[in-house]
């Protein structure tokens, strides 16, 4: 029996074209502006430290600007760069320049399983903060009242076993009754290696009876057991 679901954002609960065509480029074109106005800020100037640990050099304030924007433009899932791209859209979403996209089938059913108990997580790439703001700030209303949790790379990768069998041991829930929802293979993989029950997002194409885990084009085709 489920008795949790833990979901992805990014092509599962939300389109690519947003985070691609609107949140990524939006961070990138602020992102340096951002940095030299906020440089003396306690939560910045801890950001970059954490920036410069991760390069392993002491780097001046420009230069950690070109190594944030080296890893935006390499989409690497660098941490201190998730957490400045979540002030960013912050800043974003206030001036109201966008809304958080979410799927009308993912809406729907994140309020159905709420309503029948289920307790709803997200584990996402993008930073616990960038998560909130999206999710607060949709066509829908704030639907953060939704979810019990987020989990985001400071708990590991979306990739690797160990960061799955960590989400389990926190939430003191059997690997075998969460299930995990995404659009990428290899995170079901290492869901599905921790013991979680696993589904599969193709939004985009028709679903595969033959993949290695039940894939659904949309959240109404996913059936949760009472």
């Amino acid at each position: 029996m489920i008795k949790a679901i833990v979901t992805d954002i990014e092509g599962t609960t939300s389109s690519l074209s947003f985070v691609k065509d609107v949140l990524f480029p939006y961070a990138r074109a602020n992102l340096a502006d951002y940095v030299r106005r906020h440089a003396d800020e306690p939560q910045v100037k801890t950001l970059l430290e954490e920036s410069c640990k991760e390069v392993g050099a002491e780097l001046d304030t420009e230069q950690l600007i070109a190594q944030l924007i080296h890893w935006l433009d390499e989409d690497k899932k660098v941490t201190p760069l998730k957490s400045f791209q979540g002030l960013i859209w912050e800043a974003g979403y206030q001036k109201v320049d966008f809304k958080g996209h979410v799927y009308p089938d993912a809406v729907e059913n994140l309020k159905a399983w709420k309503a029948k108990g289920l307790d709803l997580y997200i584990y996402s790439s993008g930073s616990v903060y960038a998560q909130k703001l999206l999710f607060a700030n949709t066509e829908y209303g704030d639907l953060t009242s939704l979810f019990s949790g987020y989990f985001d790379t400071h708990i590991g990768g979306k990739k690797e076993q160990e960061s799955y069998c960590k989400i389990a041991g926190q939430l003191g829930i059997p690997a075998d009754q969460l299930l995990f929802l995404s659009d990428i293979k290899e995170e079901l993989d290492a869901a599905k290696a921790a013991g979680f029950q696993t589904i599969w997002l193709t939004r985009d194409g028709a679903p595969d009876s033959q993949a290695e885990h039940p894939q659904v084009i949309s959240f109404n085709q996913i059936s949760i057991g009472s």
